[in-house]
């Protein structure tokens, strides 16, 4: 069986992102909102550990297709993205899937964390999506002084409204690891969420300026004759669960003491 998502892993996606079921609003201001998964109501209370979070954007100013290019585009990502440490794709799997790493600035006194994930697309006359999960890769393994965090799923559906006009939709499941306290990671989420979103909205105004001075018809994900990326066969990566990497943060058990993430 192929790791490659197939037609029904984006229908759910998409399903998720569409559905009003067992999400609860946290957050609707200026164009933005912010949902959390619950757990529906004929069952048990036990929400997984790992919660899920939804933030759905309406943008006037930007259109859908733009927006996805600001998602794809590695080299603009260095210019707008503040909590990004190290990222750079590693191989590709397929015309529309490909494998990548990612490292992010944590604010003090958090241990910064990484990423190894799956990245596949999927384009419509209706609607765009990109999903990713974690991965693992044998020649990168975690890394010393960072912790490697989990996307069990997250991804964009972005669907146009008008030529100009769009709603970006981002849905995140997604552990960090290490010694955080679990509501500590679920209520800043929530918080951090219409920050990374506004971020977001700003990057796709500016856009289509750096690009045009930036090879304006290099769009490799858009165009996959333009990638240049080695192919690597999708069965040496296996999915990465999160509890395989609980053992894995021993070497960061100093961040228990020296960073007190865990102080709660």
């Amino acid at each position: 069986m192929s790791i490659l998502p197939d037609e029904a892993v984006f229908a759910d996606f998409r399903k998720q992102c569409l559905s009003s079921e067992n999400w609860a609003n946290k957050y609707d201001k200026h164009g933005i909102q912010v949902w959390v998964e619950v757990s529906p109501k004929n069952k048990d209370n036990n929400v997984p550990k790992v919660h899920k979070i939804r933030c759905k954007m309406t943008i006037k100013d930007v259109s859908a297709a733009t927006m996805y290019d600001v998602l794809h585009d590695g080299q603009y990502r260095k210019k707008w993205d503040p909590a990004m440490l190290e990222s750079y794709d590693i191989a590709r799997l397929s015309a529309n899937a490909d494998v990548g790493y990612y490292a992010w600035i944590s604010p003090k006194p958090i241990t910064n964390r990484d990423v190894v994930t799956l990245r596949s697309w999927q384009v419509n006359e209706d609607e765009y999506i990109i999903i990713n999960f974690s991965v693992k890769h044998s020649k990168y393994p975690p890394r010393s002084k960072i912790v490697r965090a989990v996307s069990i799923l997250t991804g964009y559906l972005i669907k146009p409204i008008g030529p100009n006009s769009c709603t970006f939709t981002y849905l995140s499941q997604a552990d960090p690891k290490g010694s955080l306290p679990k509501w500590a990671v679920n209520y800043a989420s929530q918080l951090l969420a219409p920050k990374v979103m506004k971020c977001v909205h700003k990057a796709g105004q500016n856009y289509p300026e750096w690009k045009e001075k930036n090879s304006p018809e290099l769009k490799p994900w858009l165009y996959p004759e333009q990638n240049t990326l080695p192919m690597m066969d999708p069965a040496e990566l296996s999915i990465q669960r999160g509890d395989s990497l609980e053992n894995l943060d021993e070497s960061s058990k100093v961040e228990v003491q020296q960073d007190g993430e865990d102080s709660s």
